[in-house]
């Protein structure tokens, strides 16, 4: 497969090369939007035997103690239904939730699209994804953004040859592997010294933005639904969390480049937990948007339709584009 291809697949999902009445027939996902999903009853379940302790991997890209709070009322709302004690586990980076999936050290974890792929492979398939989100407008994709601060002068990409670039995270398909792709694509060397003057990473995708705003660098990229009133941030994505919680105006930065859609990351578990464990996650999360709206709108960072189900085949091409980046690597060393 050619650079071409593999870009388009990525960028626009797997899923949509099928014709569509083929997709149909081999896969009917459930969907929040469906509005028949009730919450689970509440009560201990037969698989607390082997699931005592429900440990949720939380990714990087903003401040522990915001993630943390963000994520409170489901670990409450989890605790209610299940009977069991649920446990939020924060990582520094994204590297640091794939590595406690491999080390079993929590059930499941919402992921972007490439971290997903690199911890696929790192367990040997031993994880699958479950479901992922929807946008208000039914589409199952968000884009990666590239910002400037307003009073830069620079309301452009050309405009950044030889300014200072800060990624998100090497893990990141949004904030580091999707905008290389797509800028390499475009002619635009991502080296330090081919374009860009400088590069680096920011920490995560909050921490980016940040360091774009204190000019420590002249840009930086994130993520966003790339749906709604771009003067708010869009509906959800770190730009509309990072309005709310007051850290960032509007009107102090330009979208300066915008990728195509990216397909969602997945909320992904490990495969060696019990079927019925698995189902009722499924289900209390299909449930949860209109069940319980303020709890769904803090973990979403924004507003969205709900949750559909994914499975692995709507990321295999994320899967083909680690591996093929590992192979680069290999090659260059």
């Amino acid at each position: 497969m050619n650079h071409t291809d593999l870009t388009r697949r990525i960028l626009v999902g797997a899923a949509s090369l099928l014709p569509v009445s083929v997709a149909a027939q081999e896969w009917r996902p459930r969907r929040t939007g469906d509005g028949t999903h009730a919450m689970p009853e509440p009560g201990r379940r037969a698989w607390a035997e082997q699931v005592p302790v429900i440990r949720v991997g939380l990714m990087g890209g903003e401040n522990e103690a915001d993630r943390l709070g963000r994520f409170d009322g489901l670990r409450r709302l989890l605790e209610e239904t299940f009977h069991v004690p649920v446990r939020l586990m924060p990582a520094s980076d994204y590297a640091g939730v794939m590595q406690a999936l491999s080390a079993r050290q929590i059930e499941f974890a919402g992921l972007g699209p490439s971290i997903y792929a690199a911890a696929w492979i790192d367990t040997n398939g031993g994880i699958e994804p479950i479901l992922t989100s929807e946008q208000v407008d039914g589409s199952t994709s968000y884009v990666s953004v590239m910002l400037a601060r307003a009073d830069s002068g620079i309301s452009n990409l050309e405009q950044m040859r030889g300014r200072s670039l800060a990624w998100a995270d090497p893990n990141s398909a949004s904030g580091y592997l999707i905008p290389r792709f797509e800028l390499r694509r475009a002619g635009v060397g991502v080296e330090p010294g081919q374009f860009f003057g400088r590069t680096g990473f920011g920490g995560g995708h909050e921490q980016a933005v940040v360091a774009m705003l204190q000019r420590q660098y002249d840009a930086a990229v994130t993520w966003a639904s790339g749906i709604g009133d771009v003067n708010e941030g869009y509906t959800r994505g770190n730009m509309r969390a990072m309005v709310e919680k007051g850290m960032l105006r509007m009107s102090d930065v330009r979208i300066i480049w915008q990728s195509r859609p990216i397909q969602n990351g997945p909320l992904a578990m490990r495969t060696d937990l019990p079927g019925g464990f698995r189902e009722d996650i499924i289900r209390f999360y299909l449930a949860l948007p209109h069940a319980k709206p303020q709890v769904f709108e803090q973990i979403a960072r924004g507003t969205g339709a709900g949750f559909r189900e994914v499975r692995h085949s709507d990321y295999e091409v994320f899967v083909e584009m680690r591996r093929e980046e590992a192979a680069a690597r290999r090659r260059r060393s």
